[in-house]
């Protein structure tokens, strides 16, 4: 899940991280109001849209007016913005945010994403910004610059000051970068964030470090644990497809990309609506399952579990010991439906129904999804 500038920059400031001051509106005259509260000499009013290349698209306007305030938000609301994310028919600016203007000494660049190979929190920083960096990162690697956070040790403090100083900050700069840095990582970790990224950054004339721009993505598997973000949801702003997901009740476990899509294209058109869906590899080990089952356990809108795996690299005798073992250590019963082929899947089969759980084996894809959406709406 995305959310706007404006929320990704309250967000941020929870957690002692500087941004401009600002205020959302969606009115010529909400622009101009924010502009009076605000006070000074100089605003910058910017479209609030989930896309990225704004100010490239004229998304971003300065004003030095109160009347170039208005001006601006008279012609960005009901215009349609086209970047390369949303293509040649553009999207609407529905809101606005304006912001004290800021006076600019050097402008940074600062990202942190999950590593799905290392099981860490990348950040990435670079003495230059704009959204072309990202495009260049590969061919010019002595541009960004990149640090491992393992959630089991944090951000050191000497790895912080180190990624200060590679980004071309001295002095007191660095302090305050060992703080900002840390900051942004407890954003980060606490709110089950998936991509955070400030771009740019910018160092002021005073030697402040602010965030002037700022992008949030979350992990939607955790929204059920975050409400607060949850509700900062922008439906406007998102495929219908994407958040009808949303308000699913079946919870789909899965090995292999196409197996997931056939699934649980196979749950909708029998009128069920997955919740999600946990693709737990090739190789289906305890760990993957036992991480699976946990999820599902404690996610309040899943009602039914529908397990489609084929054993290829692990047999389906293993994958059902495995399974057994994932529900019990998981504790919340809901049922469950098995769609098992591959290597002795037969013996997988009996050892599922002989172990005294509420498990239904299925015989086929269209089986298996038709039983998870009448179980689903039993439970309802």
């Amino acid at each position: 899940m995305t959310i706007h500038e404006y929320q990704a920059k309250e967000l941020l400031r929870k957690y002692g991280v500087a941004t401009p001051r600002g205020l959302p509106c969606s009115s010529a005259d909400e622009a101009a109001e924010a502009a009076t509260r605000l006070g000074g000499r100089a605003w910058v009013v910017k479209a609030q849209m989930h896309v990225r290349g704004r100010g490239k698209a004229g998304g971003v306007k300065q004003a030095w007016s109160v009347a170039d305030v208005r001006r601006h938000a008279e012609g960005l609301l009901g215009s349609a913005l086209r970047t390369q994310q949303t293509g040649p028919e553009g999207r609407v600016v529905k809101r606005l945010l304006v912001e004290e203007g800021v006076e600019i000494g050097k402008k940074l660049y600062l990202g942190m994403a999950v590593d799905r190979e290392s099981g860490c929190v990348a950040v990435m920083a670079s003495g230059q910004a704009g959204i072309e960096l990202r495009e260049k990162a590969a061919s010019l690697p002595e541009k960004v610059h990149k640090l491992l956070i393992d959630p089991a040790k944090g951000l050191k403090a000497a790895d912080a000051d180190a990624l200060a100083r590679d980004i071309g900050l001295a002095g007191k700069s660095i302090a305050e970068a060992n703080v900002l840095l840390r900051n942004l990582y407890q954003a980060f970790d606490a709110s089950d964030a998936s991509r955070l990224e400030i771009d740019p950054l910018v160092l002021t004339r005073e030697g402040r470090l602010i965030a002037l721009d700022a992008s949030f993505d979350f992990d939607s598997n955790a929204l059920f644990r975050q409400p607060a973000i949850a509700a900062m949801r922008d439906r406007d702003e998102e495929d219908p497809a994407e958040f009808e997901a949303a308000d699913g009740n079946i919870g789909c476990i899965v090995n292999g990309p196409g197996l997931t899509m056939a699934t649980m294209d196979m749950i909708r058109f029998y009128g069920g609506t997955p919740a999600s869906f946990h693709d737990v590899g090739s190789a289906a080990t305890d760990g993957k399952l036992s991480e699976a089952f946990e999820w599902m356990s404690t996610h309040p809108r899943v009602q039914a579990i529908l397990l489609s795996i084929f054993g290829g690299v692990t047999s389906c005798d293993v994958i059902a010991h495995g399974v057994i073992a994932a529900i019990r250590k998981a504790g919340r019963t809901v049922p469950l439906v098995v769609h098992m082929r591959g290597t002795d899947e037969k013996l997988g089969r009996a050892i599922l129904a002989e172990s005294g759980l509420p498990v239904m084996n299925a015989n086929g894809m269209a089986e298996a999804a038709e039983l998870v959406v009448t179980a689903a709406r039993r439970k309802i």
